[in-house]
Formats: C-alpha cells, sequence, structure tokens
C-alpha cells in the first residue's frame, strides 16, 4: 500500500513523500491516520536544525524515521483507527497510513475525541512531571511558561486540595486559557514569590532565571524545559545556595522514579488519554489544518505569532 508521510528535509523545509509500506509483521497493525498533534516547542528545534549531535540518539521519537542531520519524519501525536475501527494514540510521525507495533497502539477512550486525543504526548509528559514533583495539597505552585506542557502540568496540579497555581507567560493572551484550566495568570514581573514548587516550561533563560528568582527556601524548581544547543546562563551566585534550592531535571522518556517499576510506558500513557475526558482541554487544541497544507504552513506555525496574534498551542492535522 502506499503512504504520504511529512518529511522535514532540510532545516527549514518539509515536504509531502510517498512511500510503499511493507507487508506488516505479526506484531504490527495498520493505522489510518485521523489526526494529528504538532508539538510546537520540539518540533520547532528539529525542523530548525538545533538538536545537537550529542542528543541525535536520546531525542529519536519512537517511530522516526531518517536522522536529525536530515531528511528526518518526526513527530509523536498520531490519532487514527485500526481494522477493527477503534481509534487508538500512536507515537509516530505525520503520515496518512502507517504500520505500528500492536503494543505501541493505545486504545483511545470514547470521552476523548480525536482533537483533545493529540494531546495525549503532552499530557504523558505533564504527568511525569508531576509525579517527579511529588507535590504536596497546600503547596504554593509556578509554572513558568504557559505552552501546552506547561498548562497541562498545572491543570494536573490545580487539582490537589488547597494547591495554588500561578501560570507566569509573557504573552498575556495566554491569560484567558489559563482561567478556563481554573489556573491563576501572570506576567513575570507580577509573578507571586515564596513559591514552593516551581515548573519551568518556557525553555528560555529568563524563564529559569524567572524561577529561581521567585523561589521560597528550600523551593523544589523542575526543569522541564528542553534547551536543544542553547547554553543557559544562570544566577547561582545569589540566593541559589543560600536557600538551598532543588534543581530536578524531568523528562519523559523513563517513568518517573515515584512510579518506576509500577507503571509501564503504556500505562501510562493509558492513564494520559483517559484524563483528557475533560473537555476545559479543548483550550489547548488548534488551529486545525489538512495533512495536505503541511509543507506551506508549518514553519508559520512554528515561528512566533504575528503582532497583534495569539501564538497557537497543539495545532490539530486532519487527514
Amino acid at each position: 500500500m502506499r503512504a504520504r508521510a511529512f518529511w522535514i528535509t532540510a532545516p527549514g523545509h518539509g515536504e509531502i513523500r510517498e512511500e510503499t509500506l511493507p507487508v506488516p509483521s505479526l506484531d504490527q497493525v495498520l493505522v489510518r491516520s485521523l489526526a494529528s498533534g504538532i508539538s510546537r516547542g520540539t518540533e520547532r528545534l528539529v525542523f530548525e536544525g538545533h538538536v545537537p549531535r550529542s542528543q541525535w540518539q536520546a531525542m529519536r521519537a519512537p517511530l522516526q524515521q531518517g536522522e536529525f542531520s536530515f531528511p528526518v519524519k518526526y513527530g509523536y501525536a498520531a490519532v487514527g483507527t485500526v481494522a477493527d475501527g477503534h481509534r487508538v494514540f500512536c507515537l509516530h510521525p505525520h503520515q496518512d497510513l502507517f504500520l505500528a507495533p500492536r503494543a505501541m497502539c493505545i486504545t483511545i477512550p470514547d470521552a476523548v475525541p480525536n482533537a483533545r486525543a493529540v494531546l495525549a504526548a503532552n499530557m504523558e509528559t505533564a504527568l511525569n512531571i508531576v509525579w517527579d514533583a511529588r507535590p504536596l495539597p497546600g503547596e504554593r505552585v509556578l509554572v513558568v511558561g504557559g505552552g501546552v506542557v506547561g498548562l497541562l502540568a498545572g491543570w494536573l496540579l490545580g487539582r490537589i486540595p488547597g494547591t495554588v497555581v500561578t501560570v507566569v507567560d509573557t504573552d498575556p493572551a495566554r491569560e484567558d486559557t489559563a482561567r478556563r484550566l481554573g489556573l491563576r495568570f501572570a506576567l513575570p514581573q507580577a509573578a507571586p514569590a515564596e513559591q514552593e514548587l516551581i515548573v519551568h516550561t518556557s525553555a528560555s533563560a529568563a524563564g529559569l532565571r524567572c524561577a529561581l528568582s521567585h523561589a521560597a527556601f528550600e523551593a523544589r524548581i523542575l526543569e522541564a524545559s528542553w534547551h536543544g544547543d542553547k547554553e543557559v546562563g544562570l544566577p547561582l551566585g545569589e540566593a541559589f545556595h543560600a536557600k538551598r534550592l532543588q534543581m530536578i531535571s524531568t523528562q519523559v522518556g523513563s517513568v518517573a522514579p515515584a512510579m518506576r517499576g509500577r507503571r509501564t510506558h503504556a500505562e501510562r500513557m493509558a492513564l494520559a488519554l483517559s484524563l483528557l475526558a475533560e473537555p476545559a482541554l479543548d483550550a489547548l487544541c488548534g488551529p486545525t489544518l489538512s495533512f495536505n497544507e503541511l509543507p506551506a504552513r508549518y514553519a508559520p506555525i512554528l515561528g512566533p505569532a504575528a503582532p497583534g496574534e495569539v501564538a497557537p498551542l497543539c495545532p490539530v492535522v486532519t487527514y
């Protein structure tokens, strides 16, 4: 069978290519895509060629083809149907028809529509962040960076009784989305001080400095951003040691220690999908574009918003 996939062919350039699918093995299923999500942070680094060579292996998507030296087929948020008609989520690049290991195709609950199901990989990341953070009821929580992962992590943390969660972002347009998820919002200059748990997702040095400057004594700072090949300078000579701050890296590739050995990757993904039954999370999805539009619209969607416009959170590709 013939399939069509989106390939990044060089920094800043992509195209749709046709390919012939091999005969499926016994452990594979054929998936016909319904939708896929664009992860703007990670996919921007890949699209612009900013994945450092030392991290090529670590940053491979599970079903990626090609290499970060280009061309590369990248992505990890596909929703589709299998032969018996039920819907599945799979960590696969943008492609209209593909083969995937049966074990990687996780059934989507009926209560989760296609456009919201593409958030599963981001929700899995947010869930792992919360497991790494080990939050306590009543903690003051700051989320620096109002992108999809930050908002999802904030939403999960905000469901803990007594916990006050504030999302900080430089874009005031993010306030409406944060409020719709039941979260407080602040611009960096108005961020509350003395925060006991801070999740950093802005992928910027300024955001990480904001996290450090607003931390309470012995606060935990979860670094969830991936900076690619950028070096980050931090003011660790100021109150970092006197406050006994903890900087903790968190990454979705491994199940967080708190749940490692208790949940498999598949079980973590199934839990993430079940959490997407909340209709309020539709605020994170969009805009919608067709698969055929990807070559023309991929770069603008990954880039900064034009003056007066709101940057998208999770663009949804339909097939």
